[in-house]
């Protein structure tokens, strides 16, 4: 990208962005307890994804927590959604979704759950060896086990990059199976990167009906993903946004936190997004999401934490995915992949899942070491080879030390 490009782009975000108790026979006591719930009571601001029909906070429940207590603040603030996957932290995620949910009211939550099988990343193509309809299933039931409940209201094909993968008939069967079943209410996709193509993909096959995509203040092509995300709102899928806060940290040493708040509006104000699942890991987290909600309108020292950031050219950690890199790259590693880990070591401080994530790839971050001089063009500005080489240092951290 030119450096007039990134300057316009810059300014495209700032365009598009800054768009009665009776009597005295009541205890003082109960008026003060009333007073104080009253108080602490949070602003609820709800949408409806699509055609399901599902109602629920625009901020729901993301998938970053180890803490169930966290979740359970979450729902006695009112959040009714989780998302979750079969993948996360090796199934104990959805361990950790179940024992929170359980004893509550089917009806007084909504779970999204999403099954990720092989497929080659750099075509975004299934495996057709592995991924089966056989093997999805198989995911999907472990994942209710996992859970503890009878059906999941909304069921994804996860991680997709390629439109054609949307249509994949030996998934598409299981998802049909799934949901004739009753196993699961909806169906949908998930995507991180190719954002527009995958959900113009997921608009056009008439068979999904929710869609969970990357989409936050620092996407360079954010113009093209939120003119996708306006069609799937238009033809009634409901739209789930995530990676809403772009990496959380402007800086790999955590001294410059990204206004999480002013991030999270960014996304809301798009009302075409029907709910946002940012990854809180604790009670501070929680609260500065749940604050998007009492004013979707930026005050000034929002507006001025976001621009600052991106007039200063800031490089955050969010990696956009867009894979320009992996074609300049003399080795063509998968270099999004290993992106997407830096942030979780750095920005998220999810070591499980940032080691979990670049495993498969460890072998091949020794090509990139081993390269005398590094001709990858980064759309974001990152130095890559700096970046690969500090995360592939995980490979040699026990798994039981980050457990």
């Amino acid at each position: 990208m030119k450096k007039n490009e990134k300057k316009q782009g810059r300014r495209d975000f700032i365009k598009i962005g800054l768009a009665g108790i009776a009597g005295a026979a009541v205890a003082p006591s109960l008026l003060s307890a009333d007073e104080e719930k009253k108080k602490n009571k949070k602003k609820l601001v709800n949408r409806t994804l699509g055609k399901t029909g599902l109602k629920c906070p625009i901020v729901s429940i993301g998938a970053q927590a180890k803490d169930p207590a966290v979740y359970r603040a979450a729902m006695d603030m009112g959040l009714t959604h989780f998302d979750t996957a079969n993948s996360y932290d090796n199934g104990n995620h959805e361990v950790m979704v179940g024992e929170v949910i359980k004893g509550r009211p089917r009806d007084s939550y909504i779970i999204t759950t999403k099954v990720h099988l092989p497929m080659d990343q750099r075509t975004g193509q299934f495996i057709p060896g592995a991924a089966t309809t056989e093997a999805f299933i198989s995911a999907f039931e472990t994942s209710l086990g996992r859970l503890g409940i009878e059906y999941v209201d909304i069921l994804h094909m996860h991680a997709l990059s390629a439109g054609a993968a949307v249509t994949y008939e030996p998934i598409v069967l299981a998802l049909e199976k799934m949901k004739k079943e009753g196993k699961t209410r909806f169906v949908g996709v998930s995507v991180h990167t190719n954002e527009p193509e995958v959900i113009d993909a997921a608009v056009d096959s008439k068979f999904h009906d929710v869609v969970l995509t990357a989409y936050n203040f620092k996407q360079p092509h954010m113009k093209e993903v939120r003119k996708s995300i306006a069609r799937a709102a238009k033809a009634g899928l409901g739209v789930v946004a995530m990676k809403t806060q772009a990496g959380v940290y402007w800086d790999r040493e955590r001294q410059k936190k990204i206004n999480m708040t002013a991030a999270l509006k960014w996304v809301l104000r798009d009302e075409n997004v029907h709910t946002s699942i940012p990854g809180f890991t604790s009670m501070e987290q929680l609260e500065e999401d749940m604050a998007a909600m009492e004013n979707l309108n930026f005050s000034d020292q929002e507006k001025k934490d976001l621009e600052l950031g991106m007039l200063d050219g800031m490089q955050g950690l969010y990696c956009a995915q867009c894979r320009r890199c992996v074609d300049t790259c003399r080795h063509h590693i998968e270099i999004p992949t290993m992106m997407r880990s830096f942030m979780y070591a750095y920005g998220y401080r999810n070591l499980a899942k940032a080691k979990d994530t670049i495993r498969p790839l460890l072998a091949e971050t020794g090509k990139c070491r081993e390269c005398g001089s590094c001709t990858v063009d980064c759309a974001m500005g990152f130095d890559v080879k700096e970046k690969i080489a500090d995360i592939a240092r995980i490979e040699n951290v026990p798994d039981d030390f980050l457990a």
